[in-house]
Order: structure tokens, then C-alpha cells, then sequence
């Protein structure tokens, strides 16, 4: 049975994921994280994505991601082999990295409440697989693999490729000289 065609078109946004083959690790040391977002970095910024969110766990990945052209597909495809390629050259093994076709759920941009629980699911994904309680959700700031710290204001240095705008905007924050009008995305949970 053929694959269902993707969904895509100009203004799309998807919560993008893919895991490892086996559910291995797909990320075996920060440094392979590192050149993940540096491979994410260059799609990005070379297709004219917009990356909203995104962590990084051991064996899989999360992306909220928009584009500009309908080139989910191309850009998908490019972005897994290409960290596929740069891993294996490292780590001088062969083969596949990821279990097969990644998932792409579509999201509605237009609906607040969706777009923003995408999001938090994204951010909330280390806490459910580390098995850490509510107090523990401040570190979510500090992980360097997530982009939870980047929105909610508290790390600096985001990436150019890291947009800020509409997860701000759907919670009603502003921003004015880098400091937040309200406080920052709650770490406890939203009201």
C-alpha cells in the first residue's frame, strides 16, 4: 500500500518528530546535539523555515516548525540525512540513524489554544521522559537542547532561526529591549 502524500503548502506549520531506528539514541553526547541544531541551523535558515520550538532528547527529536514554500518534504529529507551522514562519519558506523518516515502532524496556527499546546508539549517532553516532578520544570530554562529557555526569555544568544514572535504573541506577552512587559512563559502552567 502506498504512503499517504504530505500535506503542504505555503504557511504550514507542522509539529515535525522523528525517533531512532530500534529506539536507539539518536544523540550519543552533547556534541552530537550540537551538530543536529547546527545541521538544523543551515536548513533553516537556507529553506526559510521558521523554528517556534524544538528539544532534543536521546532517541528522538521535536520541531514546531513553519515554512515559507511548501517544502516540508525536500527540507525534511535533507535536514535527516544529512545529520544521518555527519553522525555516522563521526562515529564511523553506517546505515540508518531513524526509524523510517518522520512525523508530521499539521498544526493550526489560527487557534491559539492548539498552537500553544503543541508547544508546551514540545518544552514539557524532557520532564514526562526524565521522570521529573513539577519543581524540577525551572530547568527546562537552562536545558541548552531545548527552546524553552530561548522563548521564555531566559537564555541568551538565541539563534537567528529560533522565532520568538508567535508564541509570544499567543500568550500575549511583548517584549521592549529584551525585557517582557509580563513575566515570562509560567513554569508552573498557564492561565
Amino acid at each position: 500500500m502506498a504512503r499517504a502524500p504530505r500535506i503542504e503548502y505555503a504557511g504550514a506549520i507542522y509539529h515535525v518528530m522523528n525517533r531512532g531506528n530500534h529506539q536507539d539514541s539518536i544523540f550519543k553526547d552533547n556534541v552530537d546535539r550540537g551538530i543536529f541544531l547546527k545541521t538544523l541551523a543551515e536548513t533553516s535558515l537556507a529553506s526559510g523555515w521558521v523554528e517556534h520550538s524544538f528539544v532534543l532528547m536521546d532517541n528522538h527529536y521535536h520541531l514546531l516548525i513553519e515554512t515559507q514554500r511548501p517544502t516540508l518534504v525536500k527540507v525534511m529529507q535533507y535536514l535527516n540525512s544529512t545529520y544521518t551522514r555527519r553522525y555516522n562519519v563521526r562515529h564511523k558506523t553506517y546505515g540508518h540513524l531513524f526509524q523510517g518516515r518522520y512525523k508530521a502532524l499539521v498544526v493550526d496556527g489560527e487557534n491559539p489554544g492548539y498552537f500553544l499546546t503543541v508547544s508546551d508539549y514540545i518544552h514539557l517532553n524532557p520532564v514526562r521522559g526524565r521522570g521529573r516532578r513539577a519543581h524540577d520544570l525551572k530547568g527546562l530554562l537552562k536545558d541548552p537542547w531545548s527552546s524553552a529557555g530561548w522563548l521564555a526569555g531566559r537564555r541568551k544568544k538565541r539563534p537567528p532561526w529560533l522565532r520568538w514572535e508567535r508564541v509570544d504573541g499567543q500568550l500575549g506577552l511583548k517584549r521592549w529591549s529584551g525585557r517582557w512587559f509580563r513575566p515570562a512563559w509560567p513554569v508552573a502552567g498557564r492561565h
